[in-house]
Order: C-alpha cells, then sequence, then structure tokens
C-alpha cells in the first residue's frame, strides 16, 4: 500500500515545495492538490462534506502551479491533482497542461479527477450542471486523443475539434493515470468506464461493501483491480483501519491536511511516517 497526503494549497498554508519534501523524506509516495476556481457567494449547492464549507475551498491556489513547485522540490515524489474539476477547463489548454507538468515532473503526475458538485460554480464556466458527467467523459477522451496522436481530432456531442497537432506529449505512456474520483456506485462506473483508478472518499460508504461490488462490476466490464486500483480520500490515522483497508484491496491511502503552517503539519506526518512503517513492516 502507497500513501499519500492532500492540503488545499493558501497564501496562509505550508507551502507545496517545503511539504513535498516533508512528505518524501516521511515515506509517503505522493502529494495531492484540490481546486475550486471560486466559490460564488450564493451557496445554493449543499458541500457534500457538511453543513459549513470550510475557508480553505474559497482559497486554495491553482493545482498545476502548486504542483509544479512540489515537483521541482523532490525527486520521487508523485503529484497528484485531487481532483482537477475537469469540467470548469477547457480540454486542449488542460492536455497541455497535463502533458507539460508531466514532463517538468519526469514522469511523476497523477490525473485526479472529478464531474464536481458545486452547480453554481460550474455555471460561470459556461458548463450545464445536468451534463457535467457526460462532458468530463468526452473531455477525458479528448485529452487522450491529443496525449497519444500525433495529428488529433475529437467529435462529440460537447467536444469537437477537427485534425490538429499538440506538443508536449506526457513522459507517462501512453499518458498519466487518470484516478477517477466520485462515490460508490457512479464515480466507480466512471472509473471503469474511462479511467485507470477510483478514489472514493473514505466514510462516505462503507469501503468493503463498495469494494465487493466495484469488483464484481470491474470484472463484468472485462477489466481488474490491477488495472483499475482502488485509492482512498480523507485516510483515518488508525492503524487497525489502514491494514484493514489494505487487506481489502485498496492500494492507496491519501491523508487530508488542514491548510496549516509547518509547526501543525510536520507532527501529523511524524505520526503518519510511523504509521507507514508498521503498515510496510506487516
Amino acid at each position: 500500500m502507497d500513501f499519500g497526503a492532500s492540503m488545499f494549497f493558501t497564501d496562509y498554508s505550508m507551502t507545496p515545495a517545503a511539504l513535498g519534501r516533508a512528505l518524501e523524506e516521511r515515506g509517503f509516495e505522493s502529494v495531492w492538490a484540490p481546486e475550486h476556481s471560486h466559490i460564488p457567494t450564493s451557496r445554493r449547492s449543499p458541500w457534500p462534506g457538511g453543513a459549513e464549507l470550510p475557508k480553505q475551498y474559497y482559497d486554495c491556489m491553482d493545482p498545476f502551479v502548486t504542483l509544479t513547485a512540489a515537483a521541482a522540490a523532490t525527486t520521487t515524489l508523485k503529484i497528484g491533482t485531487g481532483v482537477c474539476l475537469v469540467n470548469q477547463r477547457d480540454p486542449i489548454q488542460t492536455a497541455k497542461l497535463v502533458a507539460s507538468i508531466d514532463q517538468v515532473s519526469a514522469g511523476r503526475f497523477l490525473f485526479g479527477i472529478g464531474i464536481g458538485w458545486n452547480a453554481e460554480e460550474m455555471e460561470n464556466h459556461g458548463t450545464v450542471f445536468a451534463t457535467r458527467a457526460k462532458l468530463v467523459r468526452e473531455r477525458i477522451e479528448a485529452m487522450k486523443t491529443i496525449w497519444t496522436k500525433s495529428k488529433a481530432e475529437y467529435h462529440g456531442e460537447f467536444v469537437n475539434f477537427d485534425e490538429m497537432m499538440a506538443w508536449p506529449k506526457p513522459v507517462t505512456k501512453p499518458h498519466p493515470p487518470v484516478i477517477v474520483g466520485g462515490a460508490f456506485p457512479q464515480g466507480a462506473r466512471r472509473a471503469l468506464r474511462y479511467g485507470n483508478g477510483w478514489i472514493p472518499i473514505a466514510g462516505r460508504a462503507p469501503i468493503a461493501d463498495a469494494l465487493m461490488a466495484f469488483k464484481q462490476m470491474a470484472a463484468e466490464a472485462g477489466r481488474t483491480l490491477a488495472e483499475v486500483p482502488v485509492s482512498t480520500f480523507g485516510a483515518a490515522e488508525d492503524l487497525d483501519e489502514i491494514r484493514r483497508n489494505r487487506d481489502l484491496g485498496v492500494t492507496r491511502m491519501v491523508v487530508t491536511l488542514p491548510s496549516e503552517k509547518q509547526d501543525t503539519i510536520l507532527p501529523v506526518l511524524d505520526r503518519w511516517a510511523d504509521l507507514i512503517r508498521k503498515t510496510k513492516a506487516g
């Protein structure tokens, strides 16, 4: 099992470079950056995590910028969007961003994606909430074409472009893994349809039941857990639970860190470093 950590990087949090170095030194495999371009003040859309939307959702920096800083400060740490809101990004420009960050990180990029929950935020980008899932699928399909073909074209309902050329291509072949976020069963179905991994949020559904059903869905789709491994966001600081998840087949657990300075974060990472050692020991 691998371990990652996610943080909403802000102007008051630990910097991505400092966090990246701290994670690499303590045996973490990856660092993850969420994104929100903005939060409309109407707040019509309920946050799935509870009643009150945390401040860092309003304040977070662009994930491609912060992850580039983390990559430059490390040598082996993987860097992931957790998650990129593809429904709010142009697919041609995002394909270039992904390929570029995979190049500058020497193939360490993990493309975590999601369809999003904030309808007003999407509407400001011209995205229709009801059709966002199909939009994301088409954008991912179009980006895969751009990454893998010297002359790419795509013709869908929402994404449409004639033959064109775009470089760089990613270092990772055929492209960085597309790790699909989202709850069971919708997120699981999307991961099996066009993803290279599934990453639900721990605690929002019994992981044992979801994994059993996911394995059956994968078999029916002609895919295996090796092709679509399962990670979880929101790992609990509990060795027994970590081992249970590992034994169930979870291949990566991602710790959610607060947007705080290193005086607060480093003691948490030290405790996790001990848990990582114990998990890998048996």
